[in-house]
């Protein structure tokens, strides 16, 4: 028997990944309903929810988070209130994308460098300032015949293990995003068993590319592409940038 199923072609799947995109950000707990980050000080107890919820409706979302903070190490207890009637959900049009372009598919590897290596992240509402985040292995591709070695930390996205790779390029603040952009890419299985230096094969699709969620909400604060992670040429694959109604800023 002959299957009549059909196969996506990839335009389509990039179009599916399109609107699942819109289905998060818009979300009740999306980057555009973050109303308010708040960091009780170093060492202090965490806000009570009754307090934090104060001025804010029965529908919002209360959650708590904790860092270290960067002066003196120690810890910190954070809230943060999310409400789907937020100004940028209001005023949110689009994530404005580039057409799927296959020659962004590139094919590379993970290469394993050190499983306690931390990297300094420079994040955009530190002053400068940066905060070490865990980058065991590299990201290594070629484009037009050059090799580039780009940090992708390890974090956990959507319940699995992933490489976060925060990157900048030529289009950004033109075309894209002015703070660099985000590719989340699945850790490969077999990366546990690598030694340093050790590489497993990894496709890189900057097809997916996305704006960070600092795009969406002025309450983020997102790391910043370092140095070794802005590309000298432009990548014209993925999510440009937010587009809100006319007369709507952050």
């Amino acid at each position: 028997m002959v299957s009549t199923e059909t196969i996506p072609t990839a335009p389509d799947a990039y179009a599916q990944w399109a609107r699942e995109r819109r289905e998060t950000v818009t979300a009740p707990q999306g980057a555009l309903s973050l109303v308010l980050t708040h960091w009780s000080a170093p060492g202090e107890p965490p806000v009570d929810e009754a307090v934090a919820r104060e001025g804010h409706p029965a529908t919002a979302l209360f959650t708590r988070l904790q860092r270290t903070d960067i002066d003196t190490g120690l810890p910190q207890e954070g809230y943060r209130i999310w409400r789907q009637d937020s100004p940028a959900q209001q005023a949110f049009e689009d994530i404005e994308r580039y057409p799927y372009d296959p020659a962004w598919v590139l094919e590379g590897r993970f290469e394993l460098v050190d499983e306690q290596r931390v990297v300094p992240f420079e994040h955009i509402k530190d002053a400068g300032a940066t905060r070490g985040l865990p980058v065991s292995g590299d990201l290594v591709f070629s484009v037009d015949g050059t090799e580039y070695r780009l940090n992708a930390f390890d974090t956990v996205y959507g319940g699995t293990a992933k490489l976060q790779l925060v990157f900048g390029d030529r289009t950004n603040g033109a075309e894209t995003y002015g703070a660099g952009r985000f590719l989340f890419l699945d850790r490969p299985a077999e990366s546990r068993d690598l030694r340093p230096g050790d590489s497993v094969a990894l496709t890189v699709d900057f097809n997916r590319a996305t704006v960070p969620p600092c795009g969406f909400s002025n309450q983020m604060n997102c790391p910043l592409p370092p140095v070794q992670n802005r590309l000298p040429f432009a990548v014209r694959a993925g999510e440009k940038r937010v587009r809100f109604a006319d007369g709507f800023t952050l």
